[in-house]
């Protein structure tokens, strides 16, 4: 039987050309969270099943690549459960790793710890455009800072990172989990009843204001509850003042700080962000996981779908591993889903070394082929890329692919003499 030579299915092979697009990019994260003091660190890439299945990672919980018990402990024929065969996965994200390892190496990291984690992570879901079964994330966090400090500091360093690369005119929405159960709350929703208010209300740009309140009404709930909570979205503004006015509307269900602390993210990252972006105030914005406990925020591109970056504040997770809760925020860029973009755009590493091509015509002497490498040494100690290769028969159509590749200067080399 032939061995197969397309990879698994939702994940791929990466060319050279994106490849480089790929360096280009993890170099420019790596110098631009650096420079605001984030200190790169790395998780194994399986974790504990009882972490990844600990209700703390949504709908991903349904994804995790499980990994069967080894030797001995494997006893498929005494297995009564899925538990009893697996004990590990492929980690989904990289948050639950980091909090393990945060509460694993607390004593040891300086408070607050500013971490930045980039590394492949594995869910079984359905591919798409811009979404793979194994991709790479990249996550900064910031744990022990419960201010709105930790908030400014990670979008005016991810707004600075997408400047760098070249991304403008894209859309920050930032919303806080707080204000989303006050407004339920304000329009008389039970507590019980937030977690499937959310989901529907998550579809507002799909389905439209209508939609969702056709959605809440079949779902059993009081049309003048419904046509109270859906007015409070349309009466606010995107904005910092917005976010103050809907502060003042729910008082007795917002505590008091909660509005101005939104508002106050807002007008700092406003003022003093350098990149070309917008930040919106979005009232509708939900995001699935379940660990979220403040702000939250999307990076929003337009003409593509979906986020391309996300994250919030996860005040209790840390606490599920050490038994005290460490106040935590981070923000995720989708590093797949900026490659797409930038290699749907035709996009050039900027700067890039100088190329050249030596190429050889097949059957010149050894004393010729290392005078050519001798001087290819020499060019590449000057920092200009040499590639030496043999000539090919059809050589336009070698040095046609050479010039994709960012090759410019040619020189060839025959067995009688030298052009």
């Amino acid at each position: 039987m032939a061995l197969k030579k397309k990879p698994v299915t939702g994940m791929k092979d990466i060319l050279p050309a994106e490849m480089q697009v790929r360096e280009y990019v993890t170099n420019q994260i790596r110098e631009t969270y650096g420079g605001f003091g984030f200190h790169s660190i790395e998780t194994p890439c399986v974790e504990h099943i009882e972490n990844l299945s600990s209700k703390q990672g949504g709908d991903n919980e349904k994804l995790i690549f499980k990994i069967m018990k080894r030797g001995e402990k494997l006893n498929i024929e005494e297995a009564k459960e899925e538990i009893d065969l697996t004990d590990s996965g492929l980690r989904y994200d990289l948050t639950v790793p980091l909090c393990r390892y945060y509460s694993n190496h607390a004593a040891s990291l300086p408070s607050p710890f500013k971490s930045l984690q980039m590394g492949s992570v594995w869910r079984a879901d359905r591919p798409q455009r811009g979404r793979f079964r194994q991709f790479v994330q990249c996550d900064i966090d910031i744990l022990g800072d419960g201010s709105r400090l930790a908030e400014i500091d990670l979008i005016l360093a991810t707004t600075t990172l997408l400047g760098k690369i070249g991304f403008k005119g894209y859309t920050v929405r930032i919303n806080d989990r707080n204000i989303l159960k006050g407004m339920a709350a304000f329009c008389g929703f039970s507590e019980d009843s937030y977690d499937q208010v959310f989901i529907i209300l998550d579809k507002m740009d799909k389905i439209g204001m209508d939609g969702v309140e056709k959605e809440l009404i079949e779902a059993g709930y009081e049309e003048d509850k419904v046509k109270k909570y859906l007015s409070l979205f349309e009466s606010t503004t995107p904005d910092a003042s917005g976010v103050r006015s809907l502060g003042e509307t729910l008082k007795g269900s917002l505590e008091d700080d909660q509005a101005e602390n939104l508002a106050a993210i807002i007008d700092s990252v406003t003022g003093i962000a350098t990149s070309q972006f917008s930040i919106q105030f979005d009232p509708t914005l939900v995001r699935g996981m379940s660990y979220y406990t403040g702000t939250i925020f999307e990076i929003q591109v337009e003409g593509f779908p979906g986020s391309v970056g996300g994250g919030g504040r996860y005040d209790k997770m840390i606490g599920k591993f050490t038994g005290m809760d460490t106040p935590a925020c981070g923000f995720s860029i989708g590093f797949e889903r900026i490659v797409t973009i930038l290699m749907e755009e035709g996009f050039t590493v900027p700067g890039s070394q100088e190329k050249t091509a030596f190429l050889l015509e097949k059957g010149v002497s050894d004393e010729l082929t290392n005078q050519v490498m001798k001087e290819a040494m020499e060019e590449r100690a000057k920092g200009v890329t040499v590639l030496v290769s043999q000539m090919n028969k059809n050589k336009k159509f070698q040095k046609d692919g050479l010039l994709k590749e960012g090759y410019t200067q040619f020189k060839e080399f025959y067995k009688d003499n030298m052009k």
